[in-house]
């Protein structure tokens, strides 16, 4: 067995209907790996609060590498204003929250969506508004801690979503 480098790995390129959408997530460090882990799967567009680290913030050009200019992205100012738009371009809002109808995310099918929107709550409270969503789902964890890291969450659902989405383009 022979570890690979970066070098030697030619991934199977595929753009996949998903925009993320962070709500008002002020850690610089998230803000990069948003990047790093969007471009990685393959996501559309990102969107991020105007309160939220610059793309010329240093740490989160560090921590993005050089995926700041392959996937696009805006800042917004106006959170439910930037929903109701992606609303009416036929997208479905999916959070990604614990609520008292969350589905779990291994049960729920992302195939039955054209374009999918993934919303990331702010690090402490979660999402704003959470009446704006059209489904909610859960990460099941079997610790005693109820939460984790929101791009810890957000890797989990785009391996679940790409992985369902990716069966019917084959």
């Amino acid at each position: 067995m022979e570890q690979l480098t970066h070098y030697d790995i030619e991934n199977d390129q595929k753009q996949f209907p998903i925009t993320i959408v962070c709500d008002a997530i002020r850690t610089p460090e998230n803000i990069g790996m948003c990047f790093r882990i969007s471009e990685s799967f393959g996501v559309e567009k990102i969107y991020f609060h105007d309160v939220s680290p610059s793309t010329e913030n240093r740490i989160v050009k560090r921590t993005a590498r050089n995926t700041l200019s392959q996937i696009s992205h805006e800042y917004y100012t106006d959170f439910e204003q930037v929903i109701q738009q992606l609303k009416a371009a036929g997208n479905t809002i999916i959070g990604i929250e614990i609520t008292d109808k969350s589905i779990n995310i291994q049960d729920f099918n992302f195939k039955n969506h054209e374009k999918i929107v993934l919303l990331l709550g702010r690090e402490r409270n979660g999402i704003e508004n959470i009446n704006l969503v059209d489904e909610t789902i859960a990460i099941p964890m079997f610790g005693r801690n109820s939460s984790m890291n929101v791009i810890h969450s957000l890797a989990i659902t785009l391996y679940e979503v790409t992985n369902q989405l990716a069966k019917i383009k084959n």
